[in-house]
């Protein structure tokens, strides 16, 4: 089959211009858009199309009282000692790459925003906005039965990117937030999950806020040699 240049080019744009973004416009995004994103994302890959993942689409009222709720906890020293997540989504012993990548889009974050090493109370403030979903109109938790396993997580992945892509297809922007595992006992008794529900993650959708700073942050990626091998080529 031909090349269809302005296809890839389009797909190309949607993958590349995906950012995290962590300011948002107010403008509302119809549930319908939501629906058809959704939609799109469930053509993903899965084993034996198992399909593992769940979504709860939180807007308006709903939205607020979740955050609400997080915040309460997050901004009480004592109370949020007492939540944890429930995996592990970082490694448990940091090493070069991977260390130097994260203090590096930390501090290239805080630097944007004017955030000092030692302002601990600011940063404070800013890892909560995630709990605001940073203002985004649409906030997603995205949940998994605890039956599954680790095929299924990776199956959830491609399922998650294809959010991102879709979105980003239709002019909306996310972010996603692993920030919220670590109050999944708060969300689960907001939203009524049923027991075997085990959150994933959280996912900011919206418009960007083009004004907001912290929105010029672009990440750096590896370049292919970095990271690939050709065998037999």
């Amino acid at each position: 089959m031909a090349n269809n240049l302005p296809s890839i080019a389009a797909v190309d744009e949607a993958i590349t211009s995906r950012r995290s973004i962590r300011a948002y416009l107010p403008t509302p995004v119809p549930r319908a858009t939501v629906e058809e994103i959704l939609a799109v994302a469930s053509r993903a890959p899965s084993g034996t199309n198992t399909q593992p993942w769940r979504v709860h689409v939180l807007m308006g009222e709903a939205r607020q009282k979740l955050s609400q709720r997080i915040r309460a906890v997050y901004d009480d020293p004592e109370a949020r000692g007492q939540h944890t997540e429930e995996y592990a989504y970082y490694p448990t012993e940091w090493r070069a790459p991977y260390i130097d990548r994260r203090r590096k889009v930390g501090w290239d974050l805080y630097g944007l925003l004017g955030i000092g090493k030692a302002d601990k109370a600011r940063m404070h403030a800013q890892h909560g906005r995630n709990y605001d979903f940073f203002d985004a109109p649409v906030g997603l938790i995205f949940t998994i039965e605890r039956v599954m396993q680790q095929g299924s997580w990776l199956d959830y992945g491609m399922f998650l990117q294809n959010v991102m892509i879709a979105a980003r297809a239709r002019g909306l922007d996310t972010c996603p937030q692993a920030a919220f595992t670590q109050f999944h006992r708060v969300i689960a008794d907001e939203l009524g999950l049923a027991a075997e529900e085990m959150v994933v993650c959280g996912m900011s959708l919206g418009h960007a806020d083009p004004q907001a700073v912290e929105n010029a942050l672009v990440t750096e990626r590896e370049p292919v040699a970095g990271f690939a091998r050709f065998h037999g080529a």
